[in-house]
Order: C-alpha cells, then structure tokens, then sequence
C-alpha cells in the first residue's frame, strides 16, 4: 500500500468514527429514577397511575381477615409498645427498624426454607423499559429465593419518620410497578410506613403502562388494637403467598 492509499484509508476511518460519534449523540438517553428518590410527578410523567376511590370493598378480604392472634403474640406486641411508643418520632431511621419494625417482621417470620421465600432489605432492584428505569435499594422485600431474591411479592417501604424525609407513596409504587412487570402478573399488594403510621395499599395493571392503586386508611402502630391489625394484616400477605407459590409449585411439578 502506497502512503497516498493509506493516507485516504485513514481519513475514511476518521470520517467513519465522527459519523459513529454523530450518532451515539443522537439517541436520547433514557430516564433512570431511584426508588428512594422518585417524587410523584415524575411518577406519572413515566406511566398512567392513578387512586382509585371508589371501590370501598378492595381492601374486605385483606384487612378484615379472620386471622387471630394468641395472647403470646398480643403480649409481645404490648410490651414492643411499652419499650417504643413514645420514642417512635424521635428514632432515626435505624432506630425505627431495629428497636421497633424488625421485632414484628421476626414474629410475622417472612421466612420459610420449604416454600424458598424470605425478607430481603436493602435489596437492589431493576425494571427497565425503553422509555424508563426503575432502580435502586428496597426497603423490605418478601421474595422467592433463599440466597438470592427472585420474584418480588411484597413490599413494605418506607421507614421515615415523616413525609417531610420523602414521601414514601410514590416510591412504594414504583417499585410495585416493577414487580408486576417483571413477574407479569396484574397485581400486588405492599405498605408504606410514616412515622407511626402504615398504609395498605393495593395496585392492579390496566394496559401497558397503565394502572391504578388503591390505598388504606392509616393504622396507628402505637395503638395496641391496630398494631394488632397490622400483624393480622401482614400475616395474611405472608400466608397468602405461600399459599400461592405452593400451588405454582404444585402445578409445575404435575407437567
């Protein structure tokens, strides 16, 4: 090869890598929103999500089940508040989980080695779309997998001690958004937690993109008759996916 022939071969690579260059500035870069971070316009900037109010009856067979609770657990449950209530505003986010949160999860016991589900905090997460991602740490997650989460069936975010840290709602249902999708499922239960006080909430998929949620009145955990609805209320998530993933299980092992 002549220099002549490979001066013109090493304009056309320059021309060739500026026109790559041109295009790579080109594709828009897709929108990345942490969990902890998305507010709700962004939310809905992203997806078609909005509160259903009317259906009064959602929320019947969740929140007023038939579960009871022993007098070990009604006990346990009291004495939690004895140790805690009056500090629940002033503990910091740590605070919050260990000395208050853990010890209900422990007793609802989101872990069993038969059906491969547990809790997992501070889980990383990730649903992506061409239009938009979905990533980040989750609080509280009950999953399929022992060692690692799988299929994420509930959430419970966040723990602050009030809306003025970040309101936890939208990021709750963006990463219920995420579970849905990812397991392809149309809908999901999870709770968000400010300060003393859990909602419920429940979300269904209408069409892509598109969903609406519906969200519980507020129980006050350091009342004792509504901390023990919230037990009541966790235990029956928790049953109920067990339930669930045997019957997958089940199915499966019939094929």
């Amino acid at each position: 090869m002549t220099n002549e022939e490979l001066l013109k071969e090493i304009i056309e690579l320059k021309k060739e890598v500026q026109e790559l260059k041109g295009i790579k500035k080109t594709i828009p870069k897709i929108p990345t929103f942490a969990f902890s971070k998305i507010t709700e316009n962004e939310l809905k900037s992203m997806v078609d999500i909005r509160e259903n109010f009317k259906d009064e009856t959602i929320f019947d067979e969740w929140l007023e089940n038939d579960i009871i609770v022993s007098e070990e657990t009604e006990n346990f449950l009291m004495e939690l508040l004895k140790k805690n209530a009056k500090f629940i505003f002033s503990y910091n986010e740590d605070d919050l989980k260990i000395y208050f949160l853990a010890p209900i999860f422990n007793k609802v016991d989101f872990f069993s080695y038969e059906d491969e589900v547990r809790a997992f905090y501070e889980n990383v997460l990730t649903y992506e779309t061409d239009k938009f991602i979905f990533k980040g740490r989750v609080d509280f997650m009950f999953a399929k997998g022992l060692k690692r989460s799988e299929n994420p069936y509930f959430f419970i975010q966040e723990f602050k001690k009030g809306e003025e840290f970040a309101n936890p709602r939208p990021q709750l249902l963006a990463e219920m958004i995420s579970a849905v999708e990812l397991n392809k499922t149309t809908t999901i239960r999870g709770a968000f937690i400010i300060g003393k006080d859990w909602y419920f909430v429940i979300l269904e998929k209408l069409g892509i993109d598109k969903y609406q949620y519906f969200l519980s009145e507020a129980f006050n955990s350091t009342k004792i008759e509504e901390l023990k609805g919230i037990y009541r209320n966790l235990k029956f998530v928790k049953n109920e996916i067990i339930q669930m993933v045997r019957q997958e299980k089940e199915k499966f092992s019939n094929i």
